[in-house]
């Protein structure tokens, strides 16, 4: 969103997460709009976080509580259900998220183990996924993507098309995953739900 676009809805608060540089920010603020910004989320406690601060700035601190609340039972309700068996997020463009993010966090919660032994977000390795391929795969932000990527990436790539055709066991909606927010226990509980009874 630039600044005309935001300037026209005339918000008297404007929360962001990323995008839009500090002069925009400062635009707002000249203007007398009110600005928050929420944090990367590592772990669903860096999501309360934001919660809280959103609730703050909008005078709900009861109903950004009662929303904790709602996000919390959802991941009890998923806890374990994967009873740690090892997957592999996966996007259409072959990157796959390790720990210290918000998906290992939303992996974790609904009982598995994360096969990415790497740090935040990395590119797969075809020959890793043709050789040694993860028990199971769980995609994110395929229900907005094609597979096929750009026209350079790995999601293009016939080995990444087969592992996602036949370990795929969930497909988790870019909206749930894509704000640190509570959507990330919508996602874990429907991570739950897929596992094997």
């Amino acid at each position: 969103m630039d600044l005309e676009s935001a300037l026209a809805a005339r918000p008297d608060l404007v929360v962001r997460h990323w995008g839009g540089d500090d002069r925009m920010v400062r635009a707002l603020q000249k203007r007398g709009v009110r600005v928050v910004t929420l944090g990367e989320a590592r772990g669903f406690d860096d999501v309360r976080r934001n919660i809280r601060q959103v609730a703050q700035a909008l005078g709900r601190q009861a109903a950004g509580e009662r929303l904790i609340a709602v996000m919390d039972a959802r991941l009890a309700r998923s806890a374990g259900a994967w009873g740690g068996r090892n997957g592999l997020y996966l996007t259409p463009s072959g990157v796959t998220a390790g720990s210290g993010t918000l998906v290992d966090a939303v992996l974790r919660a609904a009982g598995m183990s994360n096969a990415e032994t790497r740090t935040g977000y990395q590119t797969v390795s075809l020959e890793e996924m043709a050789l040694r391929p993860p028990q199971t795969v769980v995609l994110g932000f395929f229900d907005t993507f094609q597979l096929a990527g750009d026209s350079w990436g790995p999601g293009r790539h016939q080995v990444l098309k087969r592992v996602v055709r036949e370990r795929a066991v969930a497909s988790l909606p870019g909206g749930m995953l894509g704000c640190p927010d509570w959507g990330a226990a919508e996602a874990a509980e429907l991570l739950a739900a897929k596992a094997p009874r």
